[in-house]
């Protein structure tokens, strides 16, 4: 009767977003609970013989309704939340994560998996099945299986507090980011701005009711304004307001930071990790935070020259076009300026480009763009339940008809709803009978929507940003790797980005931006002359990009290997002295980015110590690219491989055996420098 009353309980392929509420949450995920509390014990206490089937099979499904409830329960707290979901959520959530944190810990489990890896069925066991148990055996270690009872009893402490303040951390920063609005009822403070923005802010004001042009700190109100915006004190006020979100007041997340970085050194102590990027990376392509700290520096040393020489540049444009008396450039300039330097130097503007940019078009192109390459078929579907009106449901074919998966695509902002783009996976397929079930993943995005009677226009990164998302989600929908757990994106940290960063590379091509970029009026083409200026200033400020994304890393790094309190001092004080060194302005005391730095703290492992993973997976996809530049961008045998030897093959061998595979050798630094314009 629960299971029939309940939407959550029970895997369901369409998943009925339209039932699921509030007081669904605390029985389902309850019940939920207890089901793999009872499959562990009964898993653990199997008699013999032990089997791959009895042991690892039931290990990679143990979860599997828990974890489809928890991901949908999560998921509508992101894009669709409200105080009486966030309230039940933020019950569930711990009790779940103890029980995760639980699993390597059972003495009777890890005895069991023990047990079934001396047989002689795992010692003839190849492949994939190989690999799993031997990544499980590392697994259950690095989680702690051979720790005594205290410290088991430590490491759940550890677990649970970490998802509790993650968590916090992470809705801390959407009140506070929602918190702020500017509205401005003079037109003439707009000057500057291009009419999109304008239209988007005045549809912003009557949707709340009010006279006027309404800002936020959502991306595409906030880069408008930073970018074009003439009033150099509103686009300070903007940019104060973006750079120091929840770092104090009713949303402060300065101490939540300073509390989960100490947690997360704890619980690498406990483990036996000099700290926590070691802990994080033993699983991934770098291996230790060592490692990865020497991967950022050469790119550091490679890049830095030139952004000096950027940011004179640009110093010295200002005074150019303001006087020898000019004052100094501040951070709410920068990007400001650039954009006139971009229009002066290469006579283009990213507001040029954004009319052959109507979403439905692009979403069209790509379609068409994985058919030619990977051989399959994405059909809208309609009256899918969905968490929104404006959310999309589409089917994923491949050319023999047979059903690979689907997905949900929700594209614009709202307040209920985080910022960023994110891809996520909410059914992942067994294999039945030879074949693959579907599987089921979703994407969301924080794009302009339609405003002014126009269609949703995008500038070219939000294009960008479309494509990477998909391209998540293809290693998803497309994965035949018949263990859930290495399915798919459940890949190493700086190997996911490859399937969606290679995919931004068809952006920059005429041949492939001819699928879809049409002028939303008159359906033509952009103009071999705009796409030659694109082009030209696709390398603008390049240094200054790839030092942005290396700071990134950098304070990353830091924080979870040396930072400490009681010797480095104030949280936010030691990040800006970090930051200093990779910011085109100098940044003002208030400057505090890293209490609204989801990536790091909005989850309990996330890109923790993992952002380099970016700028790791930039170069296997530059280098990945050149391969498409030279056998043909549509080339379908090409993009066939792709798809057979880094798509489809999930975590099922080591990485960077999958890359030479695809590529006949290893990754090259050099065709990421080229792409940037960063040689020589």
């Amino acid at each position: 009767m629960l299971a029939e009353a309940n939407p959550l309980i029970g895997i369901r392929f369409h998943i009925p977003f339209d039932r699921i509420r509030a007081e669904h949450v605390e029985p389902a995920i309850a019940y939920l609970l207890e089901r793999s509390r009872s499959g562990l014990e009964a898993l653990a206490a199997q008699p013999p013989p032990r089997t791959y089937e009895n042991t690892m099979q039931r290990l990679d499904r143990l979860t599997e309704n828990l974890d489809y409830a928890m991901e949908v329960v999560r998921h509508l707290e992101s894009v669709a939340t409200y105080p009486e979901l966030r309230r039940a959520y933020n019950a569930v959530q711990p009790k779940v994560s103890a029980f995760y944190t639980s699993i390597p810990l059972h003495a009777g489990l890890w005895r069991a998996i023990k047990e079934y890896a001396g047989t002689e069925d795992a010692r003839r066991r190849q492949g994939v099945w190989r690999r799993y148990l031997e990544k499980t055996i590392a697994e259950f270690r690095r989680h702690g299986a051979d720790l005594d009872a205290a410290g088991k009893r430590r490491l759940e402490e550890l677990d649970v507090e970490l998802a509790r303040l993650t968590t916090k951390f992470a809705q801390n920063t959407l009140d506070a980011t929602n918190a702020f609005e500017l509205v401005l009822t003079d037109e003439a403070r707009l000057a500057g701005l291009p009419e999109s923005a304008r239209e988007m802010a005045r549809e912003a004001a009557k949707a709340k009711g009010r006279e006027g042009w309404r800002f936020t700190l959502q991306a595409p109100s906030y880069l408008a304004v930073m970018m074009y915006l003439d009033d150099a004190d509103i686009r300070r006020r903007m940019w104060l307001a973006y750079n120091t979100r929840a770092a104090g007041g009713e949303f402060d997340n300065s101490g939540i930071v300073v509390e989960i970085l100490k947690l997360r050194r704890a619980k690498a102590e406990l483990l036996g990790y000099r700290d926590f990027a070691d802990l994080a990376l033993e699983d991934r392509m770098a291996k230790t935070g060592d490692r990865a700290q020497r991967f950022l520096e050469e790119l550091r040393g490679k890049t830095e020259p030139h952004f000096h020489r950027e940011n004179e540049e640009l110093a010295a444009f200002r005074r150019e076009i303001e006087g020898p008396g000019a004052p100094a450039i501040e951070p709410w300039d920068v990007a400001y300026y650039s954009e006139k330097l971009r229009k002066a130097r290469f006579d283009f503007n990213e507001e040029d480009l954004r009319p052959y940019f109507p979403l439905d078009r692009v979403i069209e192109g790509l379609f068409e763009l994985v058919r030619r390459l990977f051989g399959i078929r994405v059909v809208e579907e309609s009256g899918v339940p969905a968490w929104d009106p404006a959310t999309r449901y589409y089917k994923v074919l491949d050319e023999d008809g047979a059903f690979l998966g689907a997905f949900y695509a929700d594209w614009f902002p709202r307040e209920n709803k985080r910022g960023g783009a994110w891809m996520d996976a909410l059914i992942t397929g067994k294999p039945k009978n030879g074949e693959f079930e579907p599987h089921l993943g979703l994407v969301c995005g924080n794009l302009n929507p339609p405003s002014g009677g126009k269609p949703a226009l995008l500038t070219h990164r939000d294009v960008e940003t479309i494509f990477h998302e998909f391209g998540h989600l293809l290693h998803h929908l497309l994965t035949r790797v018949p263990i859930r757990s290495l399915a798919g994106t459940h890949v190493p940290w700086d190997f996911v980005e490859l399937p969606s960063q290679i995919m931004e590379n068809w952006c920059w091509e005429k041949e492939a931006l001819d699928l879809f970029a049409r002028h939303y009026e008159t359906g033509a083409p952009i103009p071999d002359e705009l796409f030659a200026k694109m082009r030209r200033a696709r390398t603008f400020r390049a240094a200054n990009a790839q030092m942005r994304q290396l700071s990134f890393g950098f304070l990353d790094l830091a924080l979870h290997r040396e930072y400490d309190p009681a010797r480095d001092g104030d949280l936010k004080a030691y990040c800006r002295r970090l930051m200093a060194p990779f910011a085109p302005a100098p940044l003002p005391p208030e400057y505090a980015m890293v209490t609204s730095f989801s990536h790091l703290f909005a989850n309990p492992v996330g890109y923790a110590a993992g952002y380099y993973s970016y700028k790791w997976a930039e170069v296997l996809d530059a280098d990945a690219f050149t391969r498409f530049q030279r056998e043909g961008i549509f080339n379908r045998a090409t993009g066939e491989d792709f798809r057979r030897k880094i798509l489809e093959r999930g975590d099922s061998e080591d990485p960077a055996i999958l890359y030479r595979s695809f590529m006949g050798r290893d990754p090259d630094i050099t065709a990421l420098l080229r792409r940037v314009g960063l040689l020589g």
